[in-house]
């Protein structure tokens, strides 16, 4: 704002910057669906580690290949991961069967404290909460929650009340801050008011069932995934709606060739891309008589997906569950981590495949290709994982699903297309200043200088070719991209563009014999 002036003297104005700095998104935040014994069914929970997933959704279980790939995508370089856990609750229509439903433990603790286990499954028969009275003021008590079978303390609150308006109201402290219990029925949504102060008493929960297994490709696991199109947004996938930022979509073991096709119309709303396993009946000879397919009918080469990429064959791994045996693995939880990891240490612009894409935790692969077999599936867009005597079991291979040589993509190589989403996403967050401003040349100006600046930065870091920044991208926001029709209609146009880096996909050595000199 411009200073008053009244005396004679000197004024200092601050004047506000035209720099609007745009900062590039997160490019390795996965999110993994499938069945699990126990966390949240109501929200994407976001896990930084191994551990977390272990605390929220109880580790590896031999029933679904969730747990074991979120463990891989950890131990090969993630670091942050969205979990949708995926069970049977008795309001969908069964494909197939009359599936069980699970159901949440639950009790009534000191006769007025109607508690429930904080999601559903069998894990909440673990639990039994404890309430003791104040010494000497009896209207105050404490709640400990603890493992039934040891003993173990949970959690432990104290100086709590039954009366609503006091700031230790029981309600609210547990409701907020306890892990492992609420007051509200996850059935219903509703809870049960105290009718007053509960008798010390110890009450172990009851009544909790995991329900039916589901598993990918048994079609109830896909209804709960909500893979029909025209499903609500309030269970599944469509968990993922609320979070803001995620950019691999796994789904462990998931083959169904329809239910793909809608994941990958997903992922491209989204400005996500996902990792799609092959089937673990796959072979050699049949991908290469056949190219990507899924279990069931359907394409997985349409249109949506340039966001997606294809991995075969499965991973031989041992499994702690059963004294670590070798046990095959769908590769996708493996392949994201190597996608995090990549992103860390190169950029998303790097191809995640070569000698640096090693995967870690496993005894082998399911099928050990020939450079010929390789070539064969390469150019079909089946990307292989190889074992070398010299660097391991590597991922070799970086094309989309509309990588087909005889397609043609401008999408044809995975980091070609993930620095696009990069770019999209970036632009997307960084740009939101621009809604409502005047609309003319300060503003171009504006929008030219930071939307510059960013891309120079990439530049500098080398995502993009060229030895100039004049080769390598551009910004165009002027009078030419932006006519009086677009102005009157309140849009302003950003004409972005960038010289991508091709992966070295093939390696070509010519060698020559050189001729011996002739004597003078």
């Amino acid at each position: 704002m411009p200073v008053t002036v009244s005396y004679p003297g000197v004024y200092i104005e601050e004047i506000p910057s035209a720099v609007h700095t745009i900062t590039g998104v997160a490019t390795s935040i996965a999110a993994f669906i499938g069945w699990a014994p126990k966390g949240p069914t109501d929200q994407a929970a976001l896990v930084q580690s191994w551990t977390e997933f272990q605390n929220q959704f109880g580790g590896l279980d031999s029933r679904s290949y969730l747990g074991y790939a979120v463990n891989q995508f950890f131990a090969n370089g993630g670091q942050q991961a969205y979990i949708v856990r995926i069970v049977w609750d008795g309001t969908l229509t069964a494909a197939s069967g009359t599936p069980t439903a699970a159901a949440t433990a639950a009790g009534t603790v000191g006769g007025t404290l109607s508690l429930f286990a904080r999601n559903p499954g069998l894990w909440g028969g673990n639990l039994q909460v404890v309430a003791t009275l104040q010494t000497g003021n009896p209207s105050r008590f404490s709640l400990q929650v603890q493992d039934k079978t040891t003993g173990q303390v949970l959690e432990n609150f104290s100086n709590l009340s039954t009366t609503s308006t006091d700031p230790q109201y029981v309600v609210t402290v547990i409701d907020n801050d306890s892990a492992y219990i609420t007051f509200i029925n996850p059935a219903s949504g509703t809870f049960t008011a105290p009718s007053g102060t509960p008798t010390a008493a110890t009450v172990a929960l009851s009544g909790g069932a995991d329900g039916s297994t589901l598993t990918p490709g048994d079609q109830n696991f896909e209804v709960a995934l909500g893979s029909d199109p025209t499903a609500s947004n309030d269970y599944g996938l469509h968990l993922l709606d609320r979070v803001d930022l995620f950019n691999l979509l796994c789904v462990p073991g998931e083959t169904d060739a329809p239910t793909l096709q809608h994941l990958q119309t997903y992922c491209r709303s989204k400005r996500a891309f996902s990792i799609v396993d092959c089937p673990r009946t796959a072979t050699i000879a049949g991908l290469t008589g056949t190219g990507p397919v899924g279990t069931g009918s359907g394409s997985l080469t349409g249109d949506d997906a340039i966001n997606s990429a294809y991995y075969f064959p499965w991973v031989q791994a041992p499994d702690p569950l059963f004294g670590n045996r070798p046990t095959l693995f769908p590769p996708c939880g493996f392949v994201a981590g190597i996608y995090a990891r990549t992103d860390s240490e190169r950029g998303v612009w790097k191809a995640p495949a070569g000698i640096d894409a090693s995967l870690s935790g496993l005894n082998g692969l399911q099928y050990t290709l020939t450079d010929p077999e390789n070539g064969n599936l390469n150019v079909q867009a089946v990307n292989c994982l190889r074992q070398f005597k010299v660097y391991g079991d590597v991922v070799w291979g970086a094309r989309t699903l509309r990588g087909n040589d005889q397609v043609g993509s401008e999408w044809k190589y995975v980091p070609i297309r993930r620095l696009a989403l990069f770019l999209e996403s970036s632009l997307y967050a960084g740009t939101q200043w621009v809604v409502f401003e005047p609309n003319d040349e300060p503003l171009w100006s504006q929008i030219r200088l930071n939307v510059g600046a960013f891309m120079q930065s990439l530049f500098l870091q080398g995502a993009f070719q060229g030895t100039t920044p004049q080769q390598a991208y551009f910004v165009k926001c002027d009078a030419e991209v932006n006519p009086q029709s677009s102005i009157d209609r309140g849009i302003v146009n950003i004409l972005v563009g960038f010289a991508p880096l091709f992966p070295a996909e093939f390696v070509v050595i010519q060698i020559q014999q050189m001729a011996g000199q002739a004597q003078a």
